[in-house]
Parts: C-alpha cells; sequence; structure tokens
C-alpha cells in the first residue's frame, strides 16, 4: 500500500513525500482510515512504528476544512488537542505536525512546562487550532484563562500509559472535565497495561482496536545481551564496552537523576564525550544536549526514564541499561530507542546481583531469556592512565589529572608553617596578599638545614614518590 491509497490530502502526500516516505507502516495503515471516517481509536504498537504520524496526518485531514489566513484569535479556536506525558515527546509531535501541516495554514502550538509560560500564553491568546501539551502547564495556562477547550473536537492521550506511570491521572481527569462529550478520541501507546485499559473504557466510544504487535512485543531488530557484574566493577565494564566495542553514539540508562549526574562525570574522567539528561536540567539544556547527542557531538548520553519515552534519534546502535528500571514495561521503553526504523540495534544490561530479580521480570515480560555474556578477565588487558585517555580523546587534564604535576611536587613537601591550609592542597595555600605561600620565605620552599629533613617533610616525600616518577638529580 502506498500513502496515495489511504485518502489523505494532496497537501499531506506532498508533506509526506519530502520527508521522504512513500510506504505507511503497518500503525499507519491500520489507523488512518478509521480516524479519518471519525472513530474513536485505541492502538498500541512497538516505538519506532510511526505511530506520530499515525494519528497527525488524519489529524490535519479533518481540521484541514478550517484552516485560514485570518488574524482574528475567534477564527483560530482550539480544535484538536494531543496530551503527552514528557516535554520532548510533546516536542516531538508538535515537530511531526508541523512538518506534516507545512502546506496546510493550520496554527498550531507547543506548550509545557520547565520554560517561561508567557510566550505560551501569547501563542494561545493569538489563536491555534492544534495544541500540544503536558498535563500539568495546560492547566496552568486554563488557570490563567489562556486556553478554551470548550471547543475541542479530538483529542489525542499519547503515551497514556507513561502519563499514568508519571502520576497524571488527576490532571487528566480535570481536563476531561473541561472538554466537550461530543469529541474523537484516539489513544496511542507502545503498551496498554490494564489501568490504561479500564481509562480507555471510560474515555473512548465503540472504538476500533488495533494492536500491531503482541502486547510488550520489542523490535525484532534489537538484539540483547546481559553482563552479570559486581557493582564494584560496573563502571570499568561500562568504558571497556564503549572503548573496545568502538561505540560511537550511545545512550546510557540509570535509574536516577543523582546517579546520572555521577556516572557522566566519571565517563568524562574516563576520556568520553559525555552529557547527562534528567529532569532536573533547564528546558534549555535539554534541547542543546539532545540536539548535540542526535548530532553525534557528544559519545555518550546519560539519561534517566526521561528519555525512554519519545525520544527519536535516527540509526541510535546502542541502549545501555546501566541500572535495570524497577518497571520491567520500562525496559521496552527504554530499549526501544533503538531498532527503529529498519535499523538494527543493540541493548545491552549490566545486572548486579541485588537486580536478578528485575531481570527475570524482564524475562518474563518478553517471553524469552536475554543471554549472558562473558565477562572480560579482570586484568586481561593493560589499563590506559589517566593521560593516555585524555591524550586519545584530545582533552586537557582535569582537576584530578592535574594534582600530580611535577611543578607541584615541591607544593605536596611544604611544610604546614609555609602556607598549606590543614587537610587542603599545598597548591591552593596563599599569603595575605593572595600570593602562593611558598613565596614567604623566599627561598627554595625548605626551612633549616639543606641536609636536614624533617619527619613530616619526609612523609610528604614519600606519598610523593607513589605517584611521580623518579626526578632525575641535577648535573653539575
Amino acid at each position: 500500500m502506498q500513502f496515495s491509497d489511504l485518502g489523505l490530502a494532496a497537501e499531506l502526500l506532498r508533506a509526506v513525500e519530502e520527508q521522504g516516505y512513500t510506504q505507511p507502516t503497518p500503525i499507519q495503515e491500520q489507523a488512518i482510515p478509521p480516524i479519518l471516517l471519525g472513530r474513536d481509536v485505541m492502538a498500541g504498537a512497538q516505538t519506532g512504528t510511526g505511530k506520530t504520524a499515525a494519528f497527525t496526518l488524519p489529524l490535519l485531514q479533518r481540521l484541514k476544512g478550517y484552516a485560514n489566513n485570518s488574524v482574528s484569535p475567534a477564527r483560530h479556536p482550539v480544535r484538536a488537542l494531543v496530551l503527552a506525558p514528557t516535554r520532548e515527546l510533546a516536542a516531538q509531535v508538535w515537530e511531526a505536525i508541523c512538518e506534516y501541516g507545512k502546506h496546510i495554514q493550520l496554527r498550531s502550538a507547543c506548550v509545557y512546562g520547565g520554560v517561561a509560560i508567557e510566550p505560551q500564553m501569547k501563542d494561545l491568546r493569538a489563536g491555534v487550532e492544534i495544541l500540544v501539551a503536558t498535563p500539568g502547564r495546560l492547566l496552568d495556562l486554563v488557570h490563567q484563562r489562556c486556553a478554551n477547550l470548550s471547543t475541542v473536537q479530538i483529542l489525542v492521550l499519547d503515551e497514556a500509559d507513561r502519563m499514568l506511570d508519571m502520576g497524571f491521572l488527576p490532571d487528566i481527569k480535570r481536563i476531561l472535565a473541561l472538554l466537550p462529550l461530543q469529541r474523537q478520541n484516539l489513544m496511542f501507546s507502545a503498551t496498554f497495561p490494564d489501568d490504561i485499559r479500564k481509562l480507555g473504557d471510560q474515555v473512548l466510544h465503540a472504538p476500533v482496536r488495533i494492536q500491531i504487535a503482541p502486547r510488550y512485543t520489542v523490535a525484532e531488530l534489537v538484539t540483547h545481551s546481559a553482563y552479570k557484574i559486581d557493582p564494584l566493577r560496573k563502571r570499568e565494564l561500562l568504558a571497556e564496552l564503549i572503548r573496545t566495542r568502538d561505540m560511537r553514539q550511545v545512550l546510557v540508562f540509570t535509574s536516577t537523576k543523582i546517579s546520572a549526574n555521577r556516572l557522566a562525570r566519571q565517563l568524562e574522567r574516563d576520556g568520553f564525550n559525555c552529557s547527562a539528561l534528567h529532569s532536573d536540567k533547564t528546558q534549555q539544556e535539554r534541547t542543546a544536549t539532545l540536539a548535540a547527542f542526535k548530532e553525534g557531538k557528544l559519545q555518550v548520553l546519560v539519561a534517566t526514564d526521561v528519555a525512554s519515552r519519545g525520544l527519536d534519534i535516527e540509526q541510535l546502535p546502542h541502549v545501555i541499561n546501566y541500572e535495570l528500571p524497577p518497571n520491567s514495561e520500562d525496559y521496552i521503553h527504554r530499549i526501544g530507542r533503538t531498532g527503529r526504523a529498519g535499523v538494527p540495534g543493540e541493548a545491552i544490561s549490566l545486572v548486579e546481583p541485588e537486580e536478578q530479580e528485575l531481570l527475570a521480570g524482564i524475562e518474563r515480560l518478553l517471553k524469552k531469556k536475554i543471554p549472558i555474556q562473558q565477562l572480560p578477565a579482570e586484568g586481561s588487558r593493560p589499563r590506559e592512565s589517566t593521560r593516555e585517555r585524555r591524550a586519545r580523546a584530545g582533552s586537557h587534564p582535569g582537576p584530578r589529572a592535574a594534582r600530580h604535576t611535577p611543578s607541584q611536587a615541591g607544593a605536596a613537601q611544604r611544610s604546614p608553617a609555609q602556607g598549606a591550609p590543614h587537610g587542603g592542597r599545598p597548591e591552593d595555600a596563599v599569603n595575605g596578599n593572595g600570593q602562593p605561600a611558598s613565596g614567604l620565605s623566599g627561598g627554595t620552599g625548605r626551612s633549616g638545614d639543606a641536609g636536614a629533613t624533617s619527619v613530616p617533610e619526609r612523609r610528604r616525600k614519600q606519598v610523593a614518590a607513589l605517584f611521580l616518577p623518579p626526578v632525575p638529580a641535577k648535573q653539575d
């Protein structure tokens, strides 16, 4: 089947062709016709199968008759509302609407939290036919009297299961109470657990049910593997896998924001170009980080589950679960970032002894065993020094590398009386004028006779010798 066989308008077919698509995916082939007929739809399909286009294309066609270039806000009421659980997914849906609808004069806007609300208020007051929103920010705009939902004709719940997981059910119910009773309802998601099906029974009216793949099936192009690893060796194994497998673009998942930040810092010290992505980052930081990763400027992106839904990266080859998700269903969404659009992908999990039960739950969900790989022997290959890693990565020595430079060896041998604060690094000591404390004596930093060495000074020399190569003696 071709897109031209689905009954889409010429403007939409032109936009689809400009995006380089000619044949619809199975979810698009089955969902677009009933949506065009005005039917409610409850559709489930694995990630990376084109769910977004499956509802944006018929949505644009159904609203095409309302397109106009009037400057009056009254001519542009909200006629379609798309709810998404995260800022990234909302932005992705809005981008698809803009791409597919660029030849149709329909206004659209995307609103979400984490950014200033005033520009969003201005957009809505000017009038839009299609509104993409996260639930919390949408209710804020309703309370500000900037969003009127009484004219909505089409409601789309995208990734509804994730919205419930994130605690949005009360917000969704408040939003539903603001919508007209007579409307078309569409629910799209990768999975439909029982609580989502109950919500669907309350919202949808005689829906067309579509299930492209069996429940909880993941892309067949994704290969799964796992390493059973001691927690103390986990980061070392991760770095070795990235380096020896020559992974140029890898998405690493952790379960918490704290562990994401810590792991990103450690990988940077290991010489990898790396950054963290989680909900504590500002929207500008998240947008910039995602853009850098998509463009290949970042080798490793360490993320929490904020990136497990709706993050669309073309040909992402590797996903690594540094920490297994507490909810087995989230494993599917995580690895769904790879193996998309017909391109093979790889999903690797690093499993601690305490995570064995989580792994077993994932295997029960997938209805298959995940192969356990042999760990590389400890000490089987020489370790790279910090200087070698940084030289290979083209980065400059960081604070830890700079701690043992020869110029600071002398500072490590100076006595506390020369300005080094107790417990601090000697190189940080300064005198009252802000100059290095070693300049107080005007000499070499040694006190008394050159042949006499105090016990504390000898100990400092011994400690410095552990980290420094022998310094050749001066020649006369």
